[in-house]
């Protein structure tokens, strides 16, 4: 059992891959002896782990920081920056004197950054999910709706492959680009939308950001992707340990299993 606490503090707890390793490593560092509480500014990330919101927060010397998308100007034992983006945060035009290491989700996106600091690759926990086919010629676009997803070339994409339908499961995070590339196909019926809010006109009838993975996979035959870059691929990492058909590019990840992920952290938080 651990003497000290550790706290994940981020600047972004909506639903997202950023959000769900946060939550899954949470939840791993508690399983495993850690006093651990994940820290966001939004709500949705509340009911999933030990969790309280961004304004509960408070420093404490002894403490193991973890912090994402977010500046924590604090003393603490240790202060570890997870890195999970890349051109939204290039860590080039960041101070990092402040941190002791620096976490990357992949290799390719330790490469882009390509800093000369400390730090350390280690992936985000992938679930395994029981996926059948629901044979309804339906497929899925999984993801943020914006220009780096490219969600209208995934959709053209599944359309043009003979697909009757497609589902978008994700939030409209560029509204510009909703509405010049994607909402066409919404207006046609060729595209559902399991929009986040409740009453949206562009909503499928499956109201809500779908938490449940298996309800969500089991939904749709084949899962399309086309983004630009990604910094690890979570979606793709879930259908390649599932068995769930998956077009679009490969990011090449590393999949690890709980017990070495945990051996990672381990070693940096020590």
């Amino acid at each position: 059992m651990s003497n000290y606490k550790v706290k994940i503090v981020s600047g972004w707890s909506n639903p997202g891959g950023s959000t769900t390793a946060n939550i899954t490593l949470t939840n791993l560092l508690n399983d495993n002896g850690y006093d651990c509480t994940f820290y966001g500014p939004h709500d949705w990330h509340l009911d999933k782990c030990s969790a309280n919101s961004i304004t509960q927060y408070s420093p404490h010397k002894d403490d193991i920081l973890i912090s994402h998308f977010i500046r924590v100007d604090t003393v603490c034992k240790k202060h570890i920056y997870s890195c999970h983006e890349k051109e939204i945060t290039p860590l080039k035009s960041m101070d990092l004197s402040m941190y002791d290491s620096i976490v990357f989700v992949s290799k390719s996106q330790k490469d882009w950054h390509n800093i000369n600091r400390t730090s350390v690759v280690i992936p985000p926990i992938v679930t395994k999910v029981k996926w059948k086919d629901p044979k309804n010629n339906i497929a899925g676009v999984i993801g943020s709706i914006d220009r780096n997803k490219q969600t209208h070339e995934s959709i053209k994409r599944a359309l043009n492959d003979g697909y009757d339908k497609v589902i978008l499961f994700g939030a409209i995070t560029e509204t510009p680009y909703f509405n010049e590339s994607v909402r066409s196909f919404i207006d046609s019926g060729e595209a559902l939308w399991a929009g986040d809010k409740p009453g949206n006109p562009y909503a499928s009838g499956i109201v809500g950001y779908e938490d449940d993975r298996e309800v969500m996979y089991g939904q749709v035959s084949e899962v399309y992707h086309s983004s630009l870059s990604e910094t690890y691929g979570l979606v793709e990492a879930e259908c390649k340990l599932s068995g769930i058909p998956f077009n679009g590019p490969s990011n090449k990840q590393e999949i690890l299993n709980n017990k070495d992920i945990l051996k990672r952290w381990k070693t940096i938080i020590k």
